[in-house]
């Protein structure tokens, strides 16, 4: 039987274990911490990221856990308008989902050929031309004909496979948070949309009342600059002081945010991106997917939806290939195609760095008068027309 490694059970570890083992692969997942467990926020699955996981588990159940996302236009922090909403689009509607919903979807996908093994830090990999890769966590050693390197944008497989891709700051902080729907202010149970001041941004997407099972509103604050040193508390009651005055309904989510529901994050991301994500070995070999081949700041939402892309990509490619000469040419395939597309989304991601990062009263007003006419295409030209390769 054909045998595969996932290395982090995230959202993209997830993803592949279960679209390889319903290919017939047996796969052994592995997540170094104790449990498998989702964080507390939320997601956008846009466009591209739904046609992917549709194409990866077709009854997944994907529009039972996602709410319809309308476009909710851009405000500077007095509430004029810089982009007014929008209807329509190319492709399915996006929809924003609970990470609580979307882990459990993952997990009842995973199917009887995938096997989870928590406590498992890898910190060892052997490759060679007639060699099976080989990982090991120091004690226990696991061999396959394909090892997916899934463990994020600190991912120990690439940085032995791929030196030269680095982890660096963005310039940013961000923070993070899901308000549970009986604790919503009324401003802002439908109320949705982005605003951006100077080097500050806030976003609120509602989730629907079916979210996690409670419902609620999913926010994101970004703010340029080091991540703060503080305590939860601090950094929420910090995060107060910095958006006073915006318009409604910011200063009311922070208010009913709780501090243990905040989740502060440094933004960072790869420089340079890999230069392969494919690495042969005997039979088979490693591949990098997810952020642990191309982790970008999130303004644009793009890093799971891409991590989807790379499973479909995988599993279209190397879902049916017998380990020798197929499989190592659909791994090789595999980062043809996704190494153009990674670098496509990673040059509108810093587009929309350098539109957040605007500071001063020239770059904001030619921020603003650009706004408008940008926004679109950052946001759908590269992304809404992805499909699954045949």
């Amino acid at each position: 039987m054909r045998t595969a490694v996932v290395v982090g059970a995230g959202l993209a570890g997830l993803a592949t274990a279960g679209a390889l083992s319903r290919s017939g692969w047996h796969v052994v997942l592995l997540e170094r911490g104790e449990r498998v467990a989702a964080p507390p926020t939320a997601l956008v699955l846009w466009p591209n990221g739904r046609r992917a996981l549709e194409s990866l588990d077709a009854e997944g159940g994907w529009s039972a856990i996602a709410c319809p996302l309308p476009d909710g236009g851009v405000r500077r922090p007095d509430g004029q308008w810089l982009v007014t909403p929008r209807s329509g689009g190319a492709g399915p509607a996006p929809g924003a989902v609970h990470l609580e919903d979307l882990y459990d979807a993952l997990m009842a996908g995973l199917g009887d050929l995938a096997e989870i093994r928590t406590g498992f830090a890898v910190t060892t990999i052997r490759t060679g031309p007639g060699l099976r890769p080989v990982i090991g966590d120091g004690r226990t050693e696991i061999e396959a004909d394909l090892v997916v390197a899934a463990d994020g944008i600190d991912s120990t497989l690439r940085r032995t496979l791929a030196p030269e891709s680095a982890a660096v700051g963005s310039g940013f902080a961000a923070w993070q948070a899901v308000i549970p729907g009986y604790r919503v202010p009324p401003a802002g149970q439908s109320a949705g949309g982005e605003t951006l001041g100077a080097g500050y941004r806030f976003v609120s997407i509602p989730l629907g009342e079916r979210a996690a099972g409670e419902g609620g509103v999913y926010w994101v604050a970004t703010a340029a600059g080091a991540p703060r040193p503080e305590s939860p508390a601090t950094q929420l009651e910090l995060l107060r002081r910095w958006f006073a005055g915006w318009h409604p309904p910011v200063g009311e989510l922070l208010a009913a945010t709780h501090a243990d529901e905040l989740v502060p994050q440094e933004v960072r991301e790869l420089r340079p991106l890999p230069r392969s994500y494919a690495f042969p070995s005997g039979p088979g070999g490693v591949v990098l997917l997810g952020d642990a081949a191309h982790a970008m700041p999130h303004h644009l939402g793009q890093g799971a939806c891409l991590a989807f892309e790379d499973a479909a990509t995988l599993r279209a490619l190397a879902g049916e290939a017998a380990p020798g000469p197929a499989l190592t040419a659909a791994l090789e395939a595999y980062s043809r195609l996704r190494q153009p597309r990674a670098t496509t989304v990673v040059r509108q991601t810093r587009r929309m760095s350098a539109v957040v990062q605007a500071r001063g009263r020239l770059a904001l007003r030619a921020r603003d008068a650009a706004l408008n006419h940008m926004r679109p295409r950052i946001l759908s030209a590269p992304f809404a027309d992805w499909r699954p390769p045949d």
